[in-house]
């Protein structure tokens, strides 16, 4: 398969992601790919977004209404049923442990799951936003990003940049494959056929451990 573009990128990542949802999950999904997420949850899934600014039932479709705001300053809408609150109670929820599952970008992520994601050097950020709360706050935490940013590799040994939080990211889901993070170090479960076990390598500074029964998935774009 040859170069993927971003679209196709966004694609093998959320589908892949949407999988490791359950029926009944409260789920944040951050901006970026993991916004696109939404559009390959199955319709007979039941599963409830929350916004950090302040709702539950969030949903990212054509239908949407201007006076509905999404974290990601987009038009969003509202299930049948969400509700809106305030930012206190948002975060009650956060740091009541209620979130089933927290899906986020990385600038980095290394092999004792420490997670990177809030400053970009030389550029001028807002800060470090809700994502802080969420990652300690939930009760599974996954990152779904590029493998690499410009060639530079992203999962690491060790962070480099400011820690947005310590040993708190489970699984890390990118367009060449699927990794979980573990005590040991991080365990290479899937493998992409958009990728192989020689280009995840060379393109991850950490070093993957290999079951024996690593699963190789056919990627149809």
């Amino acid at each position: 398969m040859g170069e993927l573009n971003r679209d196709q990128i966004v694609k093998i990542i959320a589908k892949r992601v949407a999988k490791e949802l359950k029926n009944g999950y409260l789920v944040n999904l951050g901006v970026g790919i993991p916004t696109a997420v939404s559009n390959y949850v199955s319709d007979d899934m039941k599963v409830i977004l929350h916004a950090e600014n302040g709702m539950l039932g969030l949903w990212e479709d054509d239908d949407f209404s201007r006076h509905v705001i999404s974290p990601a300053g987009t038009y969003s809408s509202l299930h049948d049923g969400g509700m809106f609150f305030d930012s206190a109670f948002s975060f009650c929820l956060i740091r009541g442990g209620h979130v089933d599952v927290t899906i986020l970008g990385a600038l980095e992520v290394d092999e004792k799951g420490n997670l990177a994601n809030w400053i970009i050097p030389n550029k001028l950020v807002p800060g470090i936003g809700g994502a802080m709360d969420l990652v300690v706050g939930s009760k599974q935490v996954i990152v779904a990003m590029e493998h690499t940013s410009k060639g530079k590799k992203k999962i690491l040994k060790q962070c480099n940049l400011p820690l947005t939080a310590v040993g708190q990211v489970n699984l890390i889901v990118t367009e060449k494959g699927v990794m979980k993070v573990t005590d040991k170090g991080i365990v290479l479960l899937e493998i992409f056929s958009t990728s192989s076990l020689e280009d995840i390598q060379s393109n991850t500074e950490a070093t993957l451990i290999v079951p024996d029964d690593i699963k190789y998935v056919d990627i149809n774009l």
